[in-house]
């Protein structure tokens, strides 16, 4: 067994790890509320740390196994995208979020399991074992694609329902200028990371090809 697929194994079993923890606490504590299943597992999705996380145990299981299914996750673009969005996962955590609250017991091991210890694991994973070389700039735009349709889904649950993931969109509060103008923002900086996501692409290329 490869060391790739060892990074793979234990990527993939504390990515569904954590997942599994968060539903647990997020599921109990929405029926607690008075919300039904149904509700929490919408809301549980709604967030965008669940979902890139999530798609990060899929790359994990599109290595691990040939399933015909999986070969959109096992694309250098979706790997590549991936990389740029956990990154910005973690960063957007650390700077805006992570003194909002203090999570406590299995709470914060999930919390720092999502946010610090699968970005970290996945993009040295991806910058250590991905073939590398086939990343082009015109590639950005299907890397926003997934992002935007998430966007729209979280502006139209909250504007129906009242709420919102995280405190940059709550647009009954700030209104849909101000988030308009915190979502521009963090479009640059998502095109900024993928930019330099491509650009290490490129150089480790040329790096392995020397």
């Amino acid at each position: 067994m490869t060391l790739r697929t060892i990074w793979a194994l234990a990527g993939l079993g504390i990515g569904a790890g954590a997942l599994l923890l968060q539903a647990a606490i997020t599921f109990s504590l929405r029926l607690a509320a008075g919300h039904d299943l149904l509700d929490a597992v919408i809301f549980f999705f709604t967030y965008f740390t669940i979902l890139t996380n999530l798609m990060l145990v899929l790359i994990y299981l599109s290595e691990l196994v040939r399933w015909p299914v999986l070969d959109w996750w096992r694309r250098p673009v979706t790997r590549g995208m991936m990389t740029g969005a956990i990154i910005l996962v973690a960063v957007f955590y650390h700077v805006l979020l992570a003194g909002l609250w203090a999570p406590q017991g299995w709470a914060k091991l999930a919390d720092i399991a999502l946010h610090y210890v699968t970005p970290i694991l996945y993009v040295v994973w991806w910058a250590a074992f991905q073939p590398k070389g086939q990343l082009r700039f015109g590639d950005i735009p299907m890397m926003l694609l997934p992002i935007f349709v998430w966007l729209a889904w979280a502006m139209l649950r909250g504007a129906v329902v009242g709420e919102y993931p995280y405190p940059i969109l709550e647009a009954d509060k700030l209104g849909y200028g101000a988030v308009a103008l915190n979502c521009l923002v963090v479009l640059i900086a998502l095109i900024v990371l993928f930019g330099l996501v491509i650009l290490a692409d490129r150089a480790l290329g040329r790096r392995r090809q020397a």
